[in-house]
């Protein structure tokens, strides 16, 4: 754990939005290492991860959250949308992400959220995100004032996750944010998940970029086994779908498929771990556990 005096400062930071508006970039961006999955897929983020920051001001312990939606009626959805709302009154800061110059259905969710919630009385800073593609200023100012005169806001900052541009301002605007207390964590943490967990969610997020709107929303990965022999990983997973029909498509056509999801998800741990990994995956249907909460806490869902 890293001393420092009185003046330093720790907090969490929450990071909410609808699904698909960057909120795990960002948290990557801010780590500075690839602590949570990516996809075009709404919802990839299924559980709530920690992303550690620390400088030598202040320790940043970022929440990243599922993305919250009302689209689908499943334990599985009720699951993640019950995680964003229990995180909002554990946090001191939350960042609210959403698009520079947009306020969609999604995003109206959210503020309605915190309207009636008042965050648990933590601070709410909104980040702009991919503000880069604003080319009129005058504009953004004026979404900013309006988003104001919605919600008492602490700051509103915009930045561009993807490129990193705005980052710093994010992070000197919420310092002031943070209790004066000692850091809980040691400076070079990164993340609270062990490697176990981050296998799995390399091989989900394979599997969703890969396969896209063609997978549905019930299929998930675990780690059947997860050793380590000197500079070497054996890791064996299941992807678990709900259907027949999925199980052939996740394989594809002599197997196609699911050697390039095994492929690229080795190379991402192989690159994260600092090890040579030996990786085995099958498939197996297991229909209807998405809408079983005793199967979801059985496969790690909170």
């Amino acid at each position: 754990m890293t001393s420092a005096g009185s003046s330093y400062r720790t907090g969490t930071l929450a990071i909410v939005g609808r699904p698909n508006v960057g909120k795990s970039t960002l948290l990557n961006r801010l780590v500075g290492q690839k602590v949570s999955i990516t996809s075009r897929k709404p919802q990839t983020t299924r559980h709530r991860i920690l992303g550690i920051h620390t400088s030598d001001a202040a320790q940043y312990i970022f929440v990243d959250t599922p993305g919250f939606q009302t689209r689908h009626g499943g334990a599985l959805n009720r699951m993640l949308n019950r995680t964003v709302t229990q995180v909002l009154q554990e946090v001191d800061v939350v960042l609210w992400v959403i698009e520079a110059g947009r306020l969609q259905s999604g995003d109206q969710l959210i503020l309605d959220m915190l309207s009636q919630q008042k965050a648990g009385q933590a601070k709410v800073c909104v980040v702009l995100n991919k503000a880069d593609r604003i080319i009129d200023k005058a504009a953004l100012l004026t979404f900013s004032q309006e988003l104001n005169r919605q919600f008492p806001f602490s700051a509103i900052v915009p930045l561009s996750a993807k490129s990193g541009k705005g980052v710093d301002a994010l992070l000197d605007a919420v310092t002031p944010m943070l209790p004066e207390q000692a850091a809980f964590y040691d400076a070079d943490d990164m993340t609270d998940r062990n490697e176990r967990f981050l296998a799995s969610e390399f091989i989900r997020e394979k599997l969703f970029r890969l396969l896209g709107e063609e997978l549905p929303y019930d299929s998930t990965v675990v780690i059947d086994q997860f050793t380590q022999e000197g500079n070497l990983r054996r890791i064996a997973a299941t992807i678990l779908v709900a259907r027949d029909a999925h199980k052939a498509m996740v394989i594809g056509a002599g197997g196609e498929k699911l050697k390039q999801i095994g492929t690229e998800a080795r190379q991402d741990m192989e690159k994260l771990f600092g090890s040579k990994v030996f990786l085995e995956l099958w498939v197996k249907v297991k229909s209807g556990w998405a809408d079983s909460e005793a199967s979801l806490r059985q496969y790690g869902y909170e």
